[in-house]
């Protein structure tokens, strides 16, 4: 600021003195143009007075000052004081003599292209008709202003020094009592009264910031106190994974730094939760720790659409996992109760369907009847294959299965249904290979593709795509259909859940679907991730180790 005050200042008398001059020269050259006009005039007069007593003889014995020209009436050159007068053209045109003509008197100004210099002409019309006209040479501005130069540098000169000095002490003045403001205690007296409004200022914005400072450290405290006394783990995340917040519940459960959490076993599966939601990707992982079971919530934190953080949740579900293993009990015993009683309701229901019963609404009972049953069936086949997957995994015959070809395969047999509701299915990526249990992995990744299609919209669409990213398989199912809402994405995977339970029963669901594919990840080892949104569509992928 102090350098835009000095240059601001000295600016000023620079303009200031250029003006003074341009001013003094140009009343300078009208002065001495009237002064010049004056004397011309007073010589023309008298030069005229003695060739009308004494004829051309006067001329010849005359002294002259300025050059002197005389015409007849017809613009023919009697006599010229510096120029033969029979070489001269004639002088009719020229504007002084016009005017001397037919008003007594003529003036003009002729100016050198190449001299800086001007001629001044004066003409008097004398008594028998002819002209007497006298003419001198002044500078030009130009060279008024050349003239001039020298003495007018040195005053600018002096003049420059004077502003420099002048700006120099102004900006000082100017900028001290402001560089002395006290920010945290601003005062008055300190300053000169034109800085009151800024000091005023300064005063009320440091009774905001107070009052702000001490609102946060209130809601800190608030925050502090609420979140030491939960029992689910909290951390907040930055995005170069340094722990910016957390509860004494999460860095007891997890080995961490004051700063950042330890690569240990223990914190693997929440450091790689953390990465995926780094990448925009909500990911659960269930963590066991002295028998119990937590579960690990890892959803990015976005800032001006680019993610900022994470925000990571660990809830105690032991209770939850032993009431699945309850349901999984439960299911195992009543799928053997009610297995063999469906088949036979269904096998007479076909008979029934076939007209080798009465037919008095014969057909309506049987279609009711065989579309219960072939639920029931398949409601009863899910379970057995709960049952089976919950078994120790190991018992499995592990082979190498290219996921494509069976995506492919699966694409195929389900194409008849979509086509009935016009909905297009199409498979991408590349071949990639995972060596497990060929059952299982067939069964996921039909459920996958079957609830996409069941799920979708008419003249909906099923992309899966298949993937092999160093060593790392993946299979992905997106659909452009009803989509699962936010509150019940984290249920959706529950033996029996049901987002929509009437359009599950309309489609035939049985509400073990998902559970299947949960199931069969955790037998692989697999990563099982969803993102959906309602109206536009659901898209789960499965990534191998």
């Amino acid at each position: 600021m102090r350098r835009k005050l000095f240059w601001g200042y000295l600016g000023v008398g620079l303009l200031v003195l250029v003006l003074c001059i341009g001013l003094l020269t140009g009343l300078v050259l009208r002065n001495y143009e009237a002064q010049a006009f004056t004397m011309l005039e007073a010589e023309a007069s008298l030069v005229g007075q003695g060739i009308e007593e004494s004829g051309q003889d006067y001329l010849t014995e005359l002294s002259l000052r300025h050059r002197l020209t005389w015409v007849d009436p017809s613009g023919k050159v009697l006599f010229d004081s510096e120029a033969d007068k029979d070489t001269m053209a004639n002088h009719m045109n020229r504007a002084e003599i016009r005017d001397a003509m037919t008003l007594g008197t003529g003036r003009s100004t002729h100016q050198s292209e190449t001299l800086m210099e001007r001629t001044l002409y004066y003409a008097l019309r004398l008594k028998d008709g002819s002209v007497l006209r006298v003419s001198c040479t002044q500078s030009s501005v130009m060279g008024m202003v050349l003239m001039l130069l020298g003495p007018a540098l040195g005053i600018a000169l002096i003049i420059m020094l004077c502003c420099i000095l002048l700006a120099s002490r102004l900006a000082r003045k100017i900028v001290e009592p402001i560089n002395r403001i006290d920010l945290d205690r601003p005062a008055v007296d300190q300053t000169y009264p034109e800085l009151r409004p800024l000091v005023d200022r300064i005063g009320q914005q440091n009774d905001t910031i107070r009052q702000q400072l001490l609102q946060m450290s209130q809601q800190q405290r608030e925050f502090s106190v609420i979140t030491e006394n939960m029992s689910e783990g909290f951390l907040l995340l930055d995005c170069k994974k340094e722990i910016l917040a957390g509860n004494h519940a999460a860095k007891d459960l997890l080995e961490s730094t004051e700063k950042a959490l330890r690569r240990t076993e223990k914190n693997g599966l929440v450091l790689d939760a953390v990465e995926a939601a780094l990448a925009g990707i909500r990911t659960e992982k269930i963590l066991l720790v002295d028998g119990r079971s937590w579960q690990c919530i890892a959803s990015p934190v976005s800032a001006d659409g680019q993610v900022a953080g994470v925000l990571v949740l660990l809830l105690d579900v032991t209770e939850r996992d032993q009431r699945e293993e309850l349901r999984r009990e439960f299911s195992a015993n009543v799928s053997h109760e009610l297995k063999t009683p469906m088949t036979a309701i269904s096998g007479f229901a076909e008979l029934m369907k076939e007209g080798m019963v009465p037919p008095e609404k014969i057909r309506e009972f049987s279609g009711i009847i065989y579309k219960e049953s072939q639920r029931l069936i398949d409601l009863i086949n899910d379970i057995i294959e709960l049952s089976r997957l919950d078994e120790e995994n190991s018992s499995f015959d592990r082979e190498d299965v290219d996921l494509y070809d069976m995506a492919d395969d699966i694409l195929e047999n389900l194409r008849p249904i979509g086509e009935k509701r016009n909905i297009s299915l199409s498979i991408q990526g590349e071949h990639a290979t995972v060596n497990g249990v060929w059952q299982i992995l067939n069964e996921m990744i039909y459920n996958l593709c079957d609830n996409a299609v069941k799920y979708n919209v008419e003249g909906g669409s099923v992309t899966v795509t298949v993937r092999d990213r160093k060593g790392h398989p993946s299979i992905t199912v997106s659909d452009t259909g009803i989509g699962i809402p936010m509150a019940d994405q984290g249920r959706v995977f529950e033996r029996f859940y049901r987002v929509d339970k009437s359009h599950s029963r309309e489609i035939g669901g049985t509400g073990l679907g998902l559970s299947i594919v949960k199931h069969g990840a955790l037998i692989h080892g697999a990563d099982l991730s969803m993102k959906s949104q309602p109206g536009v569509g659901t898209e789960i992928s499965v990534s191998f180790p």
